[in-house]
């Protein structure tokens, strides 16, 4: 893997629409640029970028769980997306997030059930990657389903791909749309 930098973000919000979050709720964000081995070419055997997926699970979940702050037991969701350069393609970004990536991520937060949510999308530099998040233990509550945006200026150039991993520590600030709660997940499944 040829790593040319790391991006992190941190958010916490403590009011929402003047009211107090308490606790506050908190997430964040760990994203690697990397060179697209494949870029401008094609290639039947993505392998490469399979085992790259694998070592960012690994690297980016250390990095967004450092960047939250928290025990690992404390993180109830996650995500990830990729940003391919005008170079690549969508499958490019499939090989990196969905084959090997999830069970180092879990392996970082301690586990997961759930599927991991995942967004993949061509652009230039500079353009918005939304990564979804959802509870790691249960697709099912709403209160989880949210989203991080990220915009790096000079990412992904078009040989490059730009792979990030969400982590959240808390849902939505101040969630009421109804639905399964963290507090009634079975976590048996996957999906309640």
């Amino acid at each position: 893997m040829k790593l040319r930098k790391i991006v992190t973000l941190v958010e916490e919000t403590r009011t929402e629409m003047g009211r107090e979050v308490s606790p506050p709720a908190r997430r964040s964000l760990a994203a690697a640029v990397i060179a697209n081995p494949f870029a401008g070419v094609w290639a039947e055997d993505l392998s490469e970028l399979i085992e790259t997926g694998e070592a960012l699970g690994k690297l980016l979940g250390d990095e967004a769980l450092a960047a939250l702050g928290c025990a690992a037991t404390d993180v109830e969701g996650y995500g990830k997306a990729a940003l391919v350069g005008e170079l690549g393609e969508l499958e490019h970004a499939a090989a990196l997030l969905h084959p090997k990536l999830g069970a180092p991520l879990r392996a970082v937060i301690g586990g997961g059930k759930a599927l991991v949510p995942s967004s993949k999308a061509i652009g230039r530099a500079g353009e918005i990657l939304d990564v979804p998040l959802g509870h790691k233990d249960a697709a099912y509550v709403r209160s989880h389903f949210d989203g991080m945006r990220l915009r790096i200026s000079d990412a992904p150039r078009p040989g490059e791909i730009v792979v990030a991993v969400a982590l959240q520590q808390t849902g939505r600030p101040l969630p009421r749309v109804g639905g399964l709660t963290h507090d009634e997940i079975e976590g048996a499944d996957g999906l309640r």
